[in-house]
C-alpha cells in the first residue's frame, strides 16, 4: 500500500516535482502547513513578502529573468483580492506562473472570507484551475504547471482549506510541453511576403518580445539586406552592440531614428503585436510594406493588419527568408552602407532650467548610465520619469530588463526588482521608481530586500508630484497643486528600514552616492529631487 500523507504534503511534493526550489508568498489559514512542507520536508526556499500582491509580482519577475515557472502563494479571501493587479500585469504581459491560492473550507460557504475565486481570477485574466479532491494533487497541480507554460499566463490553483489534513497517497506527476519550435512559413504569403522583402531599398527588421530567442537568425537576415535593427521596448537590449542597431523603434526612437523609420519602405516585424507606442498609431507604417511574423495569431492585425501575414516562428522564418532571397541572387539593399548609427542612437538632452535644490534628471540619467554596474538587471515603476530611464540605461539583453508596463499600474517596480533579484543572486538589479509609486508599493517591499540581502540599487526620481496629473494641470492653464505632495525623506526611511540612503540635490551630491556604490553592503537608496516643471514629458 502506498505511503499516505496530508494534502498539504502531496501539494509541495508536487510542486517539488516540477523542479521548484523557490516559492514567494505570504502565510495564512489555508496555506501555512503546505509552506511549512515545502521548506522542511522538500528543502524549498520560502521568500515571505509583506502583501500577497507583492509575491506574484516578485513570481513574474522570477519568471522573466530566470526563463523558469514562478510560483507564489496566498491564503484566502483578501489575499487573492489583494492580487488582482498583480495577476492582471502578468496576464497582460504573458507571463507563465503559478499562484497556489487556498480558499475557504467548502463544507462552510458562509464563512466571512469566503468569496467566488473562480470569477475573481476570470476578471483579472489569469486562469484558474481547481484542487478538486485530496487524491488528484498531483495531477492538479501538474495541470496548472501546464497551462501556465502553454496560455502563457498566471494560472491559480485554488486549495480548499478543509482538504489540508486529509490523508492520500502522493504520485508524481508532470505533464511535458511540446517546446519545439514550429510554424514553419509557406504558401503563397510566404511568397507575397519574400517579394515585398526582396524588393525593398530601404528595409529594416523589428524585433519584440516574441523574438527574443531568434537574435543570430534575426541578425544575419538583416546584414544579408543590409537593414537596420530595431526592437520594441520590451525586447530592448536584443542587438545591443550591433553596428546598425537603432535601438527602440517607434515613440521611444531618437528623432534622427524616427525620420529613418519614416524613410523606410519596408520593416519585417517579429514577434511584436505593433501596438500603438511601438508604431506611434499608426504613422510610422504609413506608405510602406508591412510583413508580420507572430507565432501567435492574436498577435497579428490588432492595430493595423499586414501586407503579409506570417503565423510562424520568428527564427525558422528568417532562416526560410535568407535561404530563398540567398536563391534568386537578389542583392542587397545598401541601406545601411552610409548610416551614422551614433547619430541615429543619441537623444537630446535639452535646456536645463532646473531650479534650485534640485538636480536635472536629464544630467542624472545620463551620469547613472556611466556609473551603475553594467551587468545590472533594470528594473522600472511606472511614472512619467520612465520613458527618460528607458532610452537613456541600457541593459545587456531583454532578459535583464523588466518594465512592469503591461497593466499600466505604479508602485510595482520594488516587487518585481526583488523577484529579479532572487532570480539571480549573483547580479546587481537597479530599480528606478517615482515617488507616487515607492510610497504606493516600495516603502514596505524595501525592508524585504534588506531582509533579503539583495544587492539592489534604487534610485527615486521625486518631484513630489504626480506628474503625469500634473502636466496635465499645467497643460490646460490650471492650477496643479493637487498633484503635489509633501513626502517623507526617502533616503532617511531607507535608512532607518536598514538600508543606506542618499539625498541628491546638486550634481555633487550625485557624486557622493554615485562613491557609495563602489563599497554597497546593503540595498542603497538615491533619492534625485526633482523640479516638477523640469521633469521630461513622457513619450508615449
Amino acid at each position: 500500500m502506498s505511503k499516505q500523507n496530508h494534502v498539504f504534503q502531496n501539494i509541495a511534493r508536487a510542486v517539488g516535482d516540477h523542479g521548484v526550489d523557490t516559492m514567494f508568498g505570504l502565510m495564512g489559514d489555508a496555506n501555512l502547513f503546505m509552506v511549512d512542507s515545502f521548506v522542511r520536508d522538500c528543502g524549498g526556499r520560502f521568500v515571505p513578502a509583506a502583501h500577497e500582491g507583492s509575491s506574484v509580482l516578485m513570481a513574474l519577475a522570477y519568471t522573466h529573468v530566470s526563463g523558469k515557472v514562478g510560483i507564489a502563494t496566498v491564503t484566502h479571501g483578501p489575499a487573492l483580492t489583494n492580487c488582482i493587479t498583480a495577476l492582471t500585469e502578468g496576464a497582460r504581459g504573458h507571463i507563465p506562473m503559478v499562484l497556489l491560492a487556498g480558499d475557504t473550507p467548502v463544507s462552510n460557504p458562509r464563512h466571512l472570507q469566503s468569496t467566488d475565486q473562480r470569477e475573481v481570477v476570470k476578471a483579472a485574466g489569469a486562469g484558474f484551475e481547481q484542487l478538486r479532491a485530496p487524491e488528484t494533487v498531483a495531477m492538479d497541480v501538474a495541470r496548472a504547471f501546464y497551462r501556465a507554460q502553454v496560455e502563457r499566463r498566471p494560472i491559480v490553483l485554488n486549495m480548499p482549506a478543509d482538504f489540508m489534513w486529509e490523508e492520500a497517497a502522493h504520485t508524481p506527476s508532470v505533464l511535458s510541453v511540446f517546446s519545439t519550435p514550429g510554424g514553419v512559413a509557406q504558401g503563397d504569403i510566404l511568397d507575397q511576403a519574400i517579394g515585398m522583402i526582396a524588393a525593398a531599398r530601404r528595409p529594416l527588421i523589428l524585433a519584440g518580445a516574441g523574438a527574443v530567442t531568434a537574435r543570430a537568425q534575426l541578425i544575419r537576415l538583416a546584414d544579408r539586406l543590409e537593414a537596420p535593427l530595431a526592437t520594441t521596448l520590451k525586447a530592448k537590449g536584443l542587438f545591443k552592440d550591433h553596428p546598425y542597431n537603432i535601438d527602440m523603434f517607434g515613440t521611444l526612437s531618437t528623432p534622427a531614428a524616427y525620420e529613418l523609420i519614416a524613410q523606410s519602405d519596408c520593416i519585417v516585424c517579429f514577434g511584436t503585436g505593433l501596438h500603438d507606442f511601438t508604431t506611434d498609431k499608426g504613422k510610422l507604417m504609413k506608405d510602406k510594406r508591412i510583413v508580420q511574423v507572430d507565432i501567435t495569431p492574436t498577435a497579428i492585425g490588432g492595430g493595423l493588419h499586414p501586407d503579409a501575414a506570417l503565423v510562424a516562428d520568428a527564427g525558422l522564418t528568417a532562416e526560410t527568408v535568407l535561404y530563398w532571397l540567398d536563391e534568386a541572387e537578389i542583392p542587397s539593399s545598401g541601406f545601411t552602407r552610409d548610416l551614422d548609427i551614433a547619430s541615429l542612437t543619441d537623444h537630446p538632452k535639452g535646456a536645463d532650467k532646473t531650479a534650485e535644490g534640485c538636480i536635472n534628471y536629464i544630467h542624472a540619467l545620463e551620469r547613472l548610465e556611466e556609473a551603475l554596474p553594467q551587468d545590472r538587471i533594470l528594473v522600472t515603476d511606472g511614472g512619467r520619469f520612465m520613458t527618460e530611464a528607458w532610452v537613456r540605461i541600457s541593459v545587456p539583453d531583454p532578459a535583464s530588463f523588466v518594465p512592469t508596463t503591461n497593466f499600466g499600474s505604479i508602485g510595482i517596480g520594488l516587487q518585481e526588482a526583488i523577484g529579479a533579484g532572487v532570480a539571480a543572486p549573483d547580479r546587481p538589479v537597479v530599480l528606478f521608481s517615482g515617488d507616487g509609486g515607492f510610497m504606493m508599493g516600495g516603502i514596505n517591499e524595501f525592508n524585504t530586500a534588506i531582509r533579503l540581502g539583495l544587492d539592489l540599487i534604487v534610485i527615486v526620481a521625486n518631484d513630489s508630484a504626480y506628474g503625469a496629473e500634473h502636466i496635465q494641470f499645467l497643460d490646460r492653464k490650471m492650477d496643479p497643486s493637487l498633484t503635489e505632495f509633501h513626502w517623507p525623506s526617502f533616503a532617511s526611511v531607507a535608512t532607518s528600514l536598514g538600508g543606506q540612503g542618499f539625498e541628491v540635490r546638486s550634481s555633487d551630491d550625485l557624486e557622493v552616492a554615485l562613491k557609495a556604490l563602489e563599497t554597497r553592503d546593503k540595498p542603497l537608496l538615491i533619492e534625485l529631487h526633482l523640479d516638477p516643471m523640469d521633469v521630461p514629458r513622457m513619450r508615449i
